[in-house]
């Protein structure tokens, strides 16, 4: 019967739930890591737990599901579990540019928040400004990453180079890995990703990066 009833559950509700219930979810977010080959492509180590990212009610992140590049084109909800006083990094990246078979670009960077206040996005100091994905058309799918850190030492004094949405400048051939080394920075206490192919925004996205 209580198998019935999470059957019946709407989707964004059920996924929400699963979010922040006491579940642990640990194991599949490992699997789904490893089996879309986010690991060893850009991490080493899975995230700890899932970080919730929404672009609405029917645009919701969930461990690979496939969304539409004009899905993604405005900044996510991000949310995630927080340490009272901490500050955190927030990183999204495609490791697969300009595609999954030639990833040249990896990890290009989509977004770069560091020094967030617990889960204080909007007060963060947005490094690399939000850009949604924009695969070139014939790319196949694109894997989009979202992962958060807990910055283990409070405030970082950093050297990053900036990226406006409308620059390409500082965004490609970043590695989280080599990131994660330079801030000491442990694995990933949150993450979640989907993937994209190429639609009609791809084009648009791309005319806007060329400034």
């Amino acid at each position: 019967m209580a198998f019935m009833k999470k059957m019946f559950l709407p989707v964004t509700i059920w996924y929400m739930m699963t979010i922040y219930c006491n579940c642990d979810m640990s194991s599949d977010l490992e699997k789904s890591f490893i089996e879309n080959e986010i690991i060893p492509d850009t991490l080493k180590t899975a995230p700890k737990k899932i970080l919730s990212v929404s672009y609405g009610s029917d645009a919701i992140v969930n461990l690979g599901n496939e969304l539409k590049p004009t899905q993604t084109k405005e900044r996510p909800t991000v949310t995630w579990e927080v340490e009272k006083g901490a500050f955190y990094t927030l990183i999204k990246v495609d490791p697969d540019a300009p595609s999954r078979v030639n990833p040249a670009y990896r990890d290009i960077r989509h977004w770069l928040i560091m020094n967030i206040p617990e889960s204080d996005v909007a007060n963060g100091d947005e490094i690399i400004e939000y850009i949604g994905a924009g695969p070139p058309k014939d790319t196949g799918l694109h894997r989009y990453i979202f992962l958060v850190f807990k910055q283990p030492n409070g405030k970082i004094e950093h050297n990053e180079l900036r990226a406006t949405k409308r620059q390409m400048n500082n965004r490609p051939k970043t590695s989280v890995t080599e990131f994660m080394k330079k801030y000491n920075l442990n694995e990933p206490n949150f993450g979640n990703f989907y993937q994209a192919q190429y639609d009609e925004y791809s084009d648009v996205l791309h005319a806007q990066l060329m400034g």
